[in-house]
């Protein structure tokens, strides 16, 4: 077999070859390219382990020189490392020879008994150690871009969140789809139901901590409308509940509104938590809600945002339907339908007919 160089193997290195497969007794086989073929220079014995003598494989290359090198490996001893190797320091012109004929060496005297290979440029690249890096190299996950490493968070994140049941404090199960389910703590149990009980323009802020993931209450105070958007975090994920004394409708009423913000800088993984579980803390909150007897009701809709700097009252209005043709629906406490405004697909017209 030959390649692009014309350069074969010998038939002294095929026998050399043949007689260290079959004889075990050889640990490097040297190779060399003389008078446009590959032939044996070098053949050393096993000294030790594979390790002990790959630290003393420098002792048979030269600087300048380019070489193949043979290895023998341990485990098992029937598999072979062919070690590449052309310094920089080399001539250009025996780099070219030696990169362009390797693959007709390891084809030629039989590519099984290769498991493995390395490219070395000196002889630091050689080594115990070099060969230990060299083999978790390989054996590590490909890189991925970023997009990749994002859907793997994605996938990491959903492997987590599917199948899980809630658990709030008297043991109440909620099975939202394969929504998460979330451990409810007593603090954030009992600032819902005050905030319920009482009369004022209150914000409750829950926010989940992933290692156990239980809501825990991350805030609970006074806010107007106006200051709504300055009191909820503007750079981790929450879930907030605005009790809103709203006078927009007719009648007045005090409205309590979920509010699930995600600021886009936020980690994958907690963005997927909470994306999960949105569903189930909401239901769970208006059954709090129903069983303490609050005289608020819960918004038909709940309010999302990535800036939670763009909350206050114009912002709400139109996010809940306050306002224009879904105001009647959105004041009786029913659900709003979306209206899909979208062009009808309009059959093109045929060819004119030919005269």
């Amino acid at each position: 077999m030959s390649a692009p160089t014309g350069i074969e193997v010998s038939p002294e290195l095929a026998s050399a070859f043949s007689d260290a497969v079959d004889s075990r007794n050889t640990r490097f086989l040297k190779i060399s390219i003389e008078h446009e073929s590959l032939v044996p220079s070098h053949t050393v014995a096993p000294s030790g382990t594979l390790e002990e003598d790959l630290d003393r494989l420098g002792d048979i290359l030269e600087d300048n020189v380019p070489a193949y090198v043979l290895v023998r490996l341990d485990d098992p001893p029937t598999e072979w490392l062919a070690v590449y190797y052309v310094p920089d320091t080399a001539k250009v012109r025996d780099k070219m020879l030696y990169a362009a004929t390797r693959n007709t060496l390891t084809k030629s005297l039989g590519s099984t008994h290769f498991t493995d290979n390395i490219f070395a440029t000196s002889k630091a690249d050689l080594g115990a150690e070099a060969y230990a890096r060299h083999k978790r190299h390989v054996a590590a996950p490909p890189p991925m871009s970023a997009r990749e490493r994002e859907m793997e968070e994605v996938k990491a994140a959903e492997r987590e969140a599917g199948g899980r049941s809630y658990e709030g404090s008297r043991a109440r199960q909620n099975h939202v789809g394969q929504g998460v389910g979330l451990k409810w703590s007593n603090e954030a149990e009992e600032a819902i139901k005050d905030m319920g009980a009482a009369e004022d323009s209150r914000l409750v802020v829950l926010s989940i901590d992933p290692t156990t993931e239980t809501l825990l209450l991350s805030s609970t105070q006074e806010v107007d409308v106006s200051s709504l958007g300055s009191a909820i975090p503007a750079s981790d994920p929450s879930y907030a509940f605005f009790a809103w004394p709203q006078s927009v409708t007719s009648p007045p009423r005090r409205e309590i509104v979920p509010i699930y913000s995600c600021p886009s800088a936020s980690p994958v993984r907690h963005r997927m938590l909470y994306s999960s579980a949105v569903l189930s803390v909401v239901r769970n909150v208006q059954e709090l809600l129903r069983s303490s007897g609050s005289a608020s009701t819960l918004a038909s809709r709940r309010v999302e945002t990535s800036d939670p700097s763009e909350l206050d009252e114009k912002y709400l209005v139109a996010e809940l339907g306050l306002a224009g043709p879904d105001a009647s629906a959105s004041a009786a406490g029913l659900p709003i339908e979306v209206s899909d405004n979208k062009p009808k697909f309009a059959r093109p017209k045929g060819p004119g007919r030919r005269r």
